[in-house]
């Protein structure tokens, strides 16, 4: 179905600092392009962070009916320990610490990557390309920017000229700076530089006789600047220019800004249309560290083995929470939150699960049509999944409503209602019905089913003490009871 036809959706462009209708290049078909990982250690949570905001970006468009070419990079070469081109590749660095072939690191993390986004609950990328995989194109990018008057080569390694590019463009213009402030900031070169001007940054890096990770190029053994591979990858497979890019707040600046130069000073045009960057992860208040130890990883989490957490916490609970703020708001990872989030993650499923249970009426109480229709909007408004979860609790209000008799819908509006809720919460948030997937949950249900009739045992017998107890224990360890006409149901929080 193409409901993008009638869908607009605006989104928010770091480019132009604010919201923009979203109109793809070509109709039907969205090209986006998201920086991956550099794969020299284990993926932490700000990079999941990153991830499933454009998962869920990537899933609202599929939804929509629009043809989507998602590419997300590997970064398995090339990205030093400074941004300033200084220092050791990241990968060299690992691999030496180890004993190992750095390729053994890429290979080691690259799959501990996809094994955290799995059990996520992610959606691949239509590509996945690595930087090693494209060295050619990178170095064709480099002759070109050359060619163009924009970058010179010193003793075999080849850096971007920022002056002379600005001269007829704007560097700094996706993250709102100026080059005279960055040269007032910028400290002064030490005399062991082979830029011309600190501002300078590397497309292609002269390997020392140590570095291992090396290819031939026209100015000798080398490896490409960090840069240079998301302008080739993106370009190769989206286009000259594509539709959105996207990425971490934390690559605006200078990764993002070096892409534009890059790209403008080999083909003459700006990339991207919708620049859109989700915001930083925190925990407990503070920014996460390994330095000082403020910092858990997926797995730490998922487990509940952490200093941080009371107890572990699902994939899906985790997603809800993540859903339940703005990508481009700054999320404040605490306990108390992932409790909150996992308490309204149950009962959403509780209601979705207790919907398949309801018959039709001869009425409706309820305008369904307008509330699907409220939920693409938050949707269509900058991908607002907070406010996309407000109207989800709605319906749950409105399941409980009909079982208690309290509402009514027709068959169809039932029907509308239950595929929209699946629509939004599996298919656009990527949630998992847990109740559904866990395979001890009948064994669990028949065993609170016979404490629910030894408690009606009991208060047949006047025994009220032991029919609280019942009740107090289960709640105490998020089973609630809740009695009614029909008897007793109970609800897992």
């Amino acid at each position: 179905m193409q409901l993008y036809k009638d869908q607009q959706i605006h989104v928010f462009n770091s480019l132009s600092g604010q919201k923009e209708r979203f109109q793809p290049i070509v109709e039907g078909h969205v090209g986006m392009y998201v920086c991956g990982p550099t794969v020299y250690s284990n993926v932490h949570l700000g990079n999941v962070r990153t991830f499933m905001s454009f998962d869920m970006i990537f899933r609202y468009l599929k939804h929509l009916g629009f043809k989507v070419r998602y590419v997300r990079n590997i970064t398995d070469a090339g990205h030093l320990e400074n941004d300033a081109d200084e220092g050791e590749d990241k990968i060299t660095k690992k691999a030496r610490l180890e004993k190992i072939e750095p390729m053994e690191v890429v290979q080691r993390y690259t799959v501990d990557f996809h094994n955290v986004l799995d059990i996520f609950n992610f959606l691949p990328p239509s590509i996945e390309p690595t930087a090693t995989g494209h060295i050619i194109e990178q170095i064709e990018l480099v002759k070109s920017i050359m060619d163009n008057g924009f970058a010179y080569e010193v003793n075999g390694s080849v850096y971007f000229d920022v002056h002379k590019f600005n001269e007829t463009e704007h560097y700094g213009k996706l993250s709102k700076r100026n080059l005279e402030d960055l040269v007032h900031n910028t400290r002064a070169l030490d005399g062991q530089s082979d830029k011309k001007n600190p501002q300078d940054f590397a497309l292609w890096k002269r390997a020392e006789a140590q570095h291992i990770m090396r290819w031939p190029s026209p100015w000798g053994d080398g490896f490409p600047g960090w840069h240079l591979e998301c302008t080739a990858m993106s370009t190769k497979y989206l286009g000259d220019k594509f539709d959105i890019h996207g990425g971490g707040m934390d690559l605006k600046f200078p990764h993002h800004e070096c892409e534009i130069a890059q790209n403008e000073a080999a083909k003459g045009c700006s990339p991207v249309n919708y620049w859109m960057h989700a915001n930083m992860l925190q925990l407990n208040g503070q920014r996460m560290s390994k330095t000082t130890g403020n910092t858990v990883n997926p797995h730490e989490l998922l487990s509940g083995d952490n200093k941080f957490f009371s107890k572990a916490y699902s994939p899906s609970v985790i997603r809800f929470f993540n859903a339940q703020s703005s990508y481009r708001s700054v999320l404040d990872l605490t306990d108390n939150g992932l409790q909150a989030s996992e308490k309204g993650f149950h009962r959403l499923m509780d209601a979705i699960n207790l919907l398949e249970e309801l018959k039709g009426d001869s009425s409706s109480t309820f305008n369904v049509q307008e509330w699907k229709q409220k939920c693409y909007d938050a949707m269509n408004d900058d991908f607002n999944t907070p406010i996309l979860i407000a109207h989800l609790f709605e319906a749950a209000k409105l399941i409980n409503q009909i079982k208690d008799n309290k509402a009514s819908l027709t068959s169809e509006d039932l029907g509308l209602l239950k595929q929209t809720l699946h629509d939004f919460s599996f298919d656009v948030l990527g949630l998992m019905n847990i109740t559904e997937m866990n395979t001890g949950a009948d064994k669990l249900s028949g065993a609170i089913e016979l404490l629910i009739e030894l408690r009606q045992q009991a208060r047949l017998n006047k025994d009220f003490a032991m029919s609280d107890k019942i009740r107090d224990e289960l709640a105490a360890v998020g089973i609630q009871l809740k009695d009614g006409k029909d008897g007793t149901t109970f609800t897992i929080n």
